[in-house]
């Protein structure tokens, strides 16, 4: 879990899981009315890190977003740029009434490459997704894109749930299982992070 700070009161939000990929190709459309695809960051180690439906504003999004930022650069893992692109936010949005115990349709919005427009963006898509319920329509789960210039988002694409994206083990691959010495050895390395340090500080 990570520990985020709104108004002063501490909340803890879950990391549902850690996993490893390699960056790809972008696509990038319109240029001149072709389609091109970029190659220069394909095959780039990254890490996606993926947090618990358990934001409950775009302040604590941003809030959220900006303790795990903190964190991967004082370990010297990350150097926290997020308009080159070294870091990136995926949001999920979905809308749950009050009383409901069931999250809403999610919508994702892709690449948001600021603290203020996580925020913004997640305001957005929160008013758009309400107008739509309120006028008794329905929300589809697809990936979104936000513009900030115009303060909007749209379609890229349907969204599929992860048993729709076909993964599978790889059979070359035998699972890896670290030894419980090396992982305490490896967290004693790690140290102090910056909320407990900040707090020590402070004391």
């Amino acid at each position: 879990s990570l520990e985020v700070q709104t108004d002063g009161s501490p909340r803890r939000v879950g990391i549902v899981r850690v996993h490893m990929e390699e960056d790809a190709g972008k696509n990038t459309h319109g240029l001149g009315g072709d389609s091109v695809v970029d190659l220069n960051r394909a095959g780039v180690p990254l890490i996606e890190i993926v947090g618990a439906p358990e934001l409950r504003s775009s302040v604590e999004a941003a809030a959220y977003l900006r303790a795990l930022r903190e964190i991967l650069m004082f370990l010297g893992v990350n150097d926290g740029n997020l308009e080159e692109g070294s870091l990136r936010c995926d949001a999920n949005v979905s809308i749950r009434p009050v009383g409901q115990e069931r999250l809403g349709t999610r919508c994702e919005l892709k690449n948001l490459n600021s603290f203020r427009f996580v925020q913004k963006a997640i305001d957005v898509e929160v008013a758009r997704q309400t107008a739509i319920l309120d006028a008794g329509g329905v929300i589809d789960q697809e990936t979104r894109a936000f513009h900030p210039d115009s303060g909007t988002t749209s379609t890229l694409r349907s969204k599929e749930d992860a048993h729709d994206y076909r993964y599978f083990p790889e059979p070359d691959l035998p699972p890896l299982v670290l030894p419980a010495e090396l992982v305490a050895a490896e967290r004693e390395r790690v140290g102090e992070l910056p909320a407990a340090q900040r707090a020590r500080w402070t004391r």
